[in-house]
């Protein structure tokens, strides 16, 4: 219990951590408010409230995150031209994502002017959907990597060796967290084609709060203190 509990405080003393929770409650509000909007419009009302509430909060507590876009650049740029190359894009669509939702923000709590969150708000989210997409592309050939890597490890036939055990098992430890990536990003994949081509799949409220939750989730398990 009291491990569960040291690592609950440093999983949100993170940025990540945090936000995951937040986004938690955001998507959570927003199937409850689904749920019971024709059965208990009060209480439908009050879970809207606190949807709109986290999705603001999250916006402001991201201040200045476009920065680590550049800082993944700068300090882990890829191994090979391929992976440098799927880095540059992926995290330039994320530095675009992350720049442009301060203005979304400023413009939803009325300091800008409100007319401009749409624009806004398409910006970010093609930023987003671009840059998601080049994150799950370099995951998938990193996944593909490892299982070519530890295909020849197993081929060894030396099992029992404790170098191999260690490294088969850091393959697969690899390749759990970039599954979690994939799902995340696929996830809000979805929300971000939701605001660049609304469409009566992408926007139902069941499926973002699905995705939203798929998210939060897999952020949550990905950052998780091992």
């Amino acid at each position: 219990m009291n491990d569960t509990v040291d690592k609950l405080v440093i999983f949100l003393a993170k940025r990540d951590g945090i936000d995951k929770l937040v986004k938690t409650f955001q998507y959570v509000s927003k199937l409850v408010h689904w749920h019971a909007e024709s059965t208990h419009p009060e209480t439908a009302q009050r879970f809207k409230q606190w949807e709109v509430a986290s999705g603001l909060s999250r916006k402001a507590f991201r201040s200045g995150r476009f920065l680590t876009g550049f800082n993944a650049i700068r300090r882990n740029p890829g191994s090979t031209p391929t992976f440098r190359f799927l880095a540059v894009l992926a995290n330039a669509g994320e530095m675009v994502y992350f720049f442009f939702d301060h203005f979304l923000w400023l413009s939803r709590i009325g300091t800008l002017d409100a007319k401009l969150a749409r624009r806004m708000s398409f910006i970010s989210a093609f930023g987003e959907a671009f840059g998601y997409i080049f994150f799950i592309i370099s995951d998938f050939i990193s996944i593909k990597q490892g299982l070519e890597a530890e295909r020849k490890l197993v081929a060894l036939k030396e099992d029992d060796s404790k170098d191999v055990k260690e490294s088969i098992r850091k393959i697969r430890a690899d390749r759990v967290m970039r599954l979690m990536a994939v799902a995340a990003n696929v996830a809000d994949l979805i929300i971000a084609v939701a605001d660049i081509e609304p469409n009566p799949f992408c926007n139902h409220a069941v499926t973002l709060g699905i995705s939203g939750l798929v998210s939060a989730w897999a952020g949550w398990y990905r950052n998780w203190p091992n």
